[in-house]
């Protein structure tokens, strides 16, 4: 544990992050849940796809979503606007590979608040993490 996360916890009272990592790509929800766990900051929730993620955010409480915005049934944006209505401080990161430019300027509109295009390197999406939990610290 570096000096940044050992103070990020101090501050939650040894608390992790609670991260919600959405992806209709096993692989994908999988690799970024390994990065999370490779720090004590974080604890994390994976869901399949929007209307899951929409139905977890309902019953918990997260502390960061990351959004894919490409996924079959309901999509990254409709499932961002959604949760937006019900948690509008949540940061959400958009996480994707196949978006067009329009499309990741809609989810900024509805509240993404950071962009990530796959592929994603560990230290890069741990970075964004790190960074947005010290912004829920400050």
């Amino acid at each position: 544990m570096n000096f940044n996360e050992n103070n990020l916890l101090e501050k939650r009272s040894g608390k992790p992050f609670n991260i919600l990592i959405v992806d209709d790509e096993e692989n994908v929800r999988n690799v970024f849940r390994d990065f999370c766990l490779s720090s004590p900051l974080f604890k994390v929730t994976t869901a399949s796809g929007g209307q899951e993620a929409i139905e977890l955010a309902e019953e918990n409480e997260f502390d960061i979503v990351t959004m894919d915005l490409v996924m079959p049934e309901v999509s990254g944006l409709e499932a961002i606007e959604t949760i937006k209505k019900q948690q509008p401080h949540l940061p959400m990161v958009i996480v994707t590979g196949n978006a067009t430019d329009n499309l990741i300027h809609q989810a900024g509109r509805l509240g993404g608040c950071r962009v990530m295009l796959k592929p994603v390197g560990i230290e890069q999406f741990l970075r964004e993490m790190l960074e947005l939990a010290e912004e829920k610290c400050a």
